[in-house]
């Protein structure tokens, strides 16, 4: 059964994001099917994304087996529509709930439940088929009580607890950057001077920010993370860096080439000079 606050449960006191990347890739198989579409090579896009929870004390409403109303949920860190990335979220409760696997098809991806109970959430989220074909998985533990529980609950002032995470697709193909780039809430490497991308069909245009959650009801309560903004920028400039990375490997691989090149003559070279001192 759930339980309530407990000395063996995890700590979920803090709310301040901790930096992850997860890495999105595509199996073998899929990468033999789609060898012919074109790859950004040293390149990756980001898409920041922040997943929690809201409960609030139902107070005098409150009965023994239905204590709080609460709503988990994954989200953009910026509150932008992640649907261009995300096809579904897959949130399994406890056991003890009526169909306890809620399966979520557009955004915003949440659902609000209610109960008295705290325990593990996993989030389970699935991406469009030119994203990657592997889920990630997220596990998320349902706060409902304060940390201070010598305190008088309110029904005004809901527990909120939140972690930040990053979803990275390296290497992208150019359809699917061609797709993304115009997103809020996924952030581009810069491409080329002149460099051309595939055309985008109008509708994924006319679908940006349909599930985005700024005007959400529960607005006011999510984490303005500090460090939010410096996070995004961070992750921006580690793009630049990786790109300067990549050009000077190319240029190391040029020079190394043109040094094997020079190598390979040296003998002749040194032939030629030895057959023009013995000619004196």
């Amino acid at each position: 059964m759930p339980q309530k606050n407990g000395a063996e449960q995890p700590d979920t006191s803090g709310s301040m994001p901790k930096l992850q990347r997860t890495k999105i890739t595509k199996s073998s198989d899929d990468n033999e099917k789609k060898s012919l579409a074109k790859k950004l090579k040293d390149s990756e896009i980001c898409i920041p994304i922040v997943y929690g929870n809201i409960a609030f004390w139902l107070g005098k409403k409150a009965s023994e087996y239905q204590s709080h109303k609460w709503t988990v949920y994954v989200r953009g860190a910026t509150n932008e529509d992640l649907g261009v990335v995300i096809k579904r979220a897959v949130f399994q409760l406890h056991s003890s709930f009526n169909n306890p696997t809620r399966i979520v098809d557009s955004p915003p991806f949440e659902l609000s439940e209610s109960g008295w109970g705290e325990f593990e959430i996993a989030i389970t989220l699935h991406f469009h088929s030119d994203v990657g074909d592997k889920p990630l998985h997220l596990y998320h533990h349902l706060k409902l009580y304060p940390e201070d529980e010598s305190g008088p609950l309110s029904t005004k002032k809901p527990v909120v607890v939140e972690s930040y995470d990053e979803i990275v697709i390296a290497e992208p193909s150019e359809a699917l950057f061609a797709r993304v780039q115009n997103y809020p809430a996924v952030i581009v490497p810069r491409l080329p001077v002149g460099f051309t991308l595939p055309p985008v069909p109008m509708e994924d245009l006319d679908n940006r920010n349909k599930g985005d959650t700024k005007d959400h009801p529960l607005n006011q309560w999510f984490t303005n993370f500090s460090e939010a903004d410096e996070l995004l920028k961070l992750a921006a400039a580690r793009q630049q860096v990786q790109a300067h990375i990549a050009r000077l490997r190319r240029q190391l691989t040029l020079i190394d080439g043109q040094h094997q090149q020079l190598k390979a003559a040296a003998p002749d070279i040194y032939l030629q000079q030895g057959f023009c001192f013995s000619s004196w």
